[in-house]
């Protein structure tokens, strides 16, 4: 029991799996994902996103493969990202075949839309030939119509039948390096869908709201959805599904996890959302903060407060705070304590010194104490 019991979260025990060089489960960290929009025979383009996505602390990458043109281009995608590829597979059997030949740390399939037992026997074959796992994707928009049948709608008993079906398909061919997903757009069923598969199996779980929406909407769907799970120990791998650019998905992604505290990764924004009080743009300071210290990947914290009302007491919980004052001086605190002020026009510049100069104060007494525990 922690000193903060009400802020535990008990993650569910799963299987772990290698999706290339990174755990999925167990207690590996929760990844982040996200899928590739650019043409997949592309190369340059594909790539370049995968570079930004990468920059924003992507984990696994999907990227997908309809044709022939995309699993040729995806030898050489692979080889120049530093993440691994899941290769987005759909109907195609044989394109599951080239994808896992070209170097797919992961094959997303569903064995139900591949055909027969054999060609999903030969899936099998060459993702353990090539060391690939596969993640079983059901979505309430494409359910089996036997199943459909059967519960009338989609629902979250429907969505797990199809599933442990699929998993069984994998399962009959000596295949257990799988990890599965049971979207819906619908958040009520995604959550109570994956409530249910993580009742039913030990894999691990990929969770996603599908077709969330735009940046803000969607956003708004997936940290209820994707939260909640989370919150509930429930997850080990996730992609926020944006109408966005994929490194804005990453960002979300993060950000969820960090609001959990699940996962820390650069700087986490305190911040109020400004009255007739503040003693300076606190919007579009913020909005200035977070754009300039995207390249921060050391977890810390920077509170950005407009006057003193919540100010003084937020700064004493961050790192690095801001405090709106009077007559455009303010006041900067640095670990809790208040330590000098800056004048308005300095202001930005000033804190994204402060914060980098922070970050690699961390970065060293880390590296200090990994050297020391090697000695």
């Amino acid at each position: 029991m922690s000193v903060r019991p009400w802020r535990d979260i008990v993650r569910r025990p799963s299987r772990q799996i290698m999706v290339g060089n990174v755990p999925v489960g167990g207690d590996a960290p929760v990844t982040v994902q996200t899928m590739t929009n650019t043409p997949t025979p592309d190369v340059r383009a594909t790539v370049d996103q995968i570079r930004r996505c990468e920059d924003a602390g992507v984990d696994i990458i999907r990227v997908s493969c309809p044709d022939v043109e995309s699993t040729a281009a995806l030898k050489q995608i692979v080889r120049a990202s530093r993440v691994p590829i899941v290769a987005d597979i759909h109907f195609h059997y044989k394109r599951a075949l080239e994808a896992a030949d070209a170097g797919a740390a992961c094959l997303r399939i569903n064995p139900g839309n591949i055909g027969s037992s054999e060609r999903v026997a030969e899936v099998v074959r060459a993702a353990k030939a090539n060391g690939c796992a596969i993640r079983i994707g059901v979505n309430a928009g494409s359910l089996e119509k036997d199943l459909l049948e059967k519960y009338g709608e989609p629902c979250p008993e429907a969505l797990v039948e199809s599933a442990l079906d699929h998993i069984k398909l994998l399962q009959d061919h000596d295949f257990h390096e799988y990890k599965v997903a049971v979207k819906a757009s619908d958040v009520f069923l995604a959550v109570a869908a994956y409530q249910g598969l993580a009742e039913a199996t030990d894999c691990p779980l990929h969770l996603g709201i599908t077709e969330a929406g735009g940046l803000i909407g969607g956003t708004v769907k997936s940290s209820i959805g994707i939260g909640s799970l989370l919150w509930f120990g429930i997850g080990d791998t996730i992609r926020v599904s944006l109408s966005a650019e994929p490194e804005e998905e990453v960002r979300v992604g993060f950000e969820i996890l960090k609001a959990l505290g699940i996962r820390n990764r650069g700087v986490r924004v305190v911040s109020c959302p400004s009255c007739a009080r503040q003693g300076f743009d606190v919007i579009r300071t913020v909005q200035k903060l977070e754009e300039r210290l995207q390249h921060i990947r050391t977890p810390m914290s920077l509170s950005v407060l407009g006057c003193v009302v919540n100010g003084p007491g937020e700064a004493r919980e961050t790192d690095i705070g801001i405090t709106g004052g009077g007559n455009g001086r303010h006041m900067v605190y640095l670990s809790g304590v208040t330590d000098h002020h800056v004048e308005d026009a300095d202001m930005v510049d000033h804190i994204v010194r402060l914060v980098e100069a922070k970050a690699a104060e961390i970065e060293a007494q880390a590296a200090a104490l990994e050297q020391a525990a090697a000695e």
